[in-house]
C-alpha cells in the first residue's frame, strides 16, 4: 500500500506532467496554418484590412493565415463560426463594432461574445465622416443642425443596413442633437454611397476609406469627422465633438479567439499583430485606405469592448431600433 507521502510525490509529478502537457502546444505554436474568420465578404475595405494584417502575420510566425470569408447577419454567422472552433489557437475571428452592437440590438443570440470570445489585439480603426450631398445646404455641423430643426422629418439618412455602425452612428447624432432624421437602410455601403452621390438619399455617416474618393472630388460635401480626431488626410474637417461635445462614433477592427485559448498563444499572436501595426510598409497599406492603426493588449481591448457594448445598448435603447 503506498504511504501517504509516497502519494503526495506522485500528485506533484503528475501535476507537473499536466503542466507540461498543456505548456507543450504553446511551446511549438503554430506548428500548420491559422484559420482567421471576418464576417464580410471578400473584396472590402475590411477584407482588404485582414489580408493585410494576415499576410504579415503568416511572415512572422512561419506558418500560412487563411482568410475564410463568412458574410451575413450582421458578423454573427462568423462569430458562432468562431466560437464553434476548438479553442487551440489556429482559429481567429475578426471582431468590429457590430459584435458591441449585436447584444442589444438583436432579440437574443445563441453566443455572447464577452463571455464565448477571448480579445486578442487591436487593428485599426476605420474613420467615419458625416457627408451630405449637394442638395443639403449646410457647410457645418452647426448649420446642418439648424437646417434639420427646420426640416423635421424630412431629411433621409441613409446607412450600410438596420444596426450597422452606420445606423448607430447616425441615431447616436439624432440623439445628442435633438433632430429627427428619416433612417433608409440599404444591403451594404456600395448601395448607399450610390444612392448618397445620385442624391436619392442626403446624409449618411460612411467610411472615410469608401467616401475619401468622393469628397475630393466634390459629389459629396464632408461636414465633420465622427471620431475623436481630425483626419491628417483632411486637417481643415472638423470633428463632430467639436460642435456636439462629447459625440464619438467610431467602426473598429480587431481580433479575438475562442475562449479557453492559451493565455500564451494569445500573448504570441498579440505581439505578432501589433508588430505589423507598428511596422512601416503595413501602417503605409493601411493609411492608403484610410485606416489608423489601433494598439490594444488583450485586457484594454477587453475592456474597450465592454464600454463600448454599454454604449451602443443605450444608443439602441434610446431610438428603439431591433432586428427585423
Amino acid at each position: 500500500m503506498l504511504r501517504f507521502t509516497s502519494i503526495v510525490r506522485l500528485a506533484a509529478v503528475f501535476s507537473v506532467l499536466l503542466a507540461a502537457m498543456g505548456a507543450a502546444p504553446a511551446q511549438d505554436y503554430p506548428n500548420r496554418a491559422i484559420r482567421f474568420v471576418v464576417g464580410y465578404p471578400a473584396g472590402g475595405t475590411t477584407d482588404i484590412l485582414a489580408r493585410i494584417i494576415g499576410q504579415y502575420m503568416s511572415d512572422r510566425l512561419g506558418q500560412p493565415v487563411i482568410i475564410e470569408n463568412k458574410p451575413g447577419a450582421a458578423t454573427n454567422i462568423s462569430l458562432q463560426a468562431a466560437i464553434s472552433s476548438p479553442p487551440d489557437g489556429y482559429t481567429m475571428v475578426y471582431l468590429g463594432t457590430s459584435a458591441t452592437v449585436n447584444p442589444s440590438f438583436f432579440e437574443s443570440l445563441p453566443f455572447n461574445v464577452l463571455r464565448d470570445i477571448a480579445p486578442v489585439s487591436g487593428v485599426a480603426d476605420f474613420p467615419f465622416v458625416f457627408v451630405v450631398n449637394k442638395s443639403i445646404p449646410s457647410k457645418n455641423v452647426a448649420e446642418f443642425i439648424a437646417y434639420a430643426k427646420a426640416n423635421p422629418g424630412r431629411i433621409t439618412m441613409a446607412s450600410f443596413g438596420a444596426g450597422t455602425s452606420s445606423h448607430l452612428a447616425g441615431e447616436l447624432f439624432q440623439a445628442m442633437t435633438g433632430i429627427k432624421l428619416v433612417h433608409v437602410p440599404y444591403r451594404g455601403e456600395a448601395f448607399a454611397l450610390a444612392d448618397m452621390i445620385s442624391g436619392h438619399v442626403e446624409v449618411m455617416f460612411d467610411t472615410l476609406s469608401a467616401a475619401l474618393p468622393h469628397i475630393r472630388s466634390g459629389a459629396l460635401r464632408a461636414l465633420a469627422m465622427a471620431g475623436k480626431t481630425r483626419y491628417e488626410g483632411l486637417p481643415d474637417v472638423p470633428t463632430v465633438g467639436e460642435t456636439v461635445a462629447g459625440y464619438n462614433a467610431m467602426s473598429w477592427g480587431g481580433i479575438g479567439v475562442p475562449r479557453g485559448t492559451p493565455a500564451e498563444i494569445i500573448d504570441r499572436l498579440n505581439q505578432a499583430i501589433n508588430a505589423g501595426l507598428a511596422d512601416p510598409a503595413v501602417r503605409k497599406r493601411l493609411l492608403d485606405v484610410a485606416c489608423v492603426p489601433i494598439f490594444f493588449t488583450p485586457a484594454e481591448l477587453t475592456a474597450f469592448m465592454t464600454a463600448e457594448t454599454e454604449k451602443w445598448a443605450e444608443v439602441v435603447k434610446r431610438s428603439g431600433v431591433k432586428a427585423e
